[in-house]
């Protein structure tokens, strides 16, 4: 919503959810492509994943709601490639393996 570029997470703020400076970079990239930094404020929920993964679902989201908010600005959002989203999951462990598809050492005799 418009504001004063105030970034919520879990109900916490930006500074105490992800500390790691980087994190919070990605998190404002979407504002900083648009030249649109500290005028929308966010309230964010996320879960699973690590912190990593949930800075880039956090930017993907602001990402998606300043092209609906501003659909002018999609071009821009999209040509950064904010809009993709990474299907990436982990893969499922098999049976007669030891994880998805690292064997059990192999004995010759």
């Amino acid at each position: 919503k418009p504001g004063t570029g105030k970034i919520v997470v879990n109900g916490r703020d930006q500074e105490v959810y992800f500390a790691r400076p980087s994190l919070r970079l990605v998190i404002n990239q979407p504002f900083g492509v648009t030249e649109r930094t500290g005028q929308y404020d966010v309230i964010a929920t996320v879960k699973g994943g690590g912190l990593s993964g949930q800075a880039g679902a956090v930017k993907h989201g602001i990402a998606q709601a300043l092209s609906k908010f501003e659909p002018l600005l999609r071009s821009a959002v999209k040509a950064e490639g904010f809009l993709t989203r990474d299907s990436r999951v982990v893969e499922r462990k098999k049976y007669g393996k030891a994880k998805a598809r690292k064997s059990f050492q192999f004995s010759k005799r």
